[in-house]
């Protein structure tokens, strides 16, 4: 029974190989919207992790275990996943600047078979960003890096040099919360 990975993220597929050797990488092609009818933020991000992999586990023979992810970022209420264009990213990092907030990553594990068994949590990380100014935004975002990541920024890239604290495991931030995932597997029998 192998692994699949549902995203085409490096970062997930650096952090997952640091708990599991061998694996699958197969995209999930779908939205990436979150379910506004679900009680809380964490179980609106946990479902749409848990529809990444089911469409992937739906492409795949049975015996695979499909682990799904997805992160968002949460400032004064709003929550913020990857930028539409420049000048999105331009607001997000500035709406982060000098403030707190929340990152949120959800996993979903599904165990195909019959029936497919489902899991899901997530992780929960804090971050406080310094003051930045308008040009170290625009050469950030210059450089391409916020486009593809929920919030604009990359902890693990350039915008390390915006951070002042981290509360909470940088994994998440990251993208994958290894300890989540880890639990995952083993509620679900995988051989770790």
């Amino acid at each position: 029974m192998g692994l699949i990975l549902a995203s085409a993220s490096p970062r997930r597929k650096e952090l997952l190989s640091e708990l599991v050797r061998e694996f699958l990488i197969r995209a999930a092609d779908i939205p990436e919207d979150l379910n506004p009818h679900l009680a809380d933020l964490s179980a609106q991000i946990e479902e749409l992790s848990l529809r990444k992999a089911q469409a992937v586990a739906e492409l795949e023979p049975h015996n695979s275990y499909v682990l799904g992810a997805d992160t968002v970022v949460v400032v004064d209420g709003e929550i913020l996943g990857k930028p539409t264009d420049a000048a999105d990213a331009q607001r997000m990092l500035e709406k982060l600047s000098d403030q707190w907030h929340e990152v949120l990553t959800g996993v979903a594990l599904v165990k195909t078979g019959l029936p497919p068994q489902n899991y899901s949590g997530h992780g929960l990380s804090r971050v406080k960003m310094r003051k930045l100014s308008e040009q170290e935004i625009l050469d950030y975002i210059a450089g391409g890096e916020p486009m593809d990541k929920a919030g604009a920024y990359a902890i693990q890239g350039g915008a390390a040099a915006f951070v002042e604290v981290v509360e909470g495991r940088w994994d998440t931030i990251v993208g994958l919360p290894l300890d989540t995932v880890e639990n995952l597997l083993k509620a679900a029998n995988y051989p770790l």
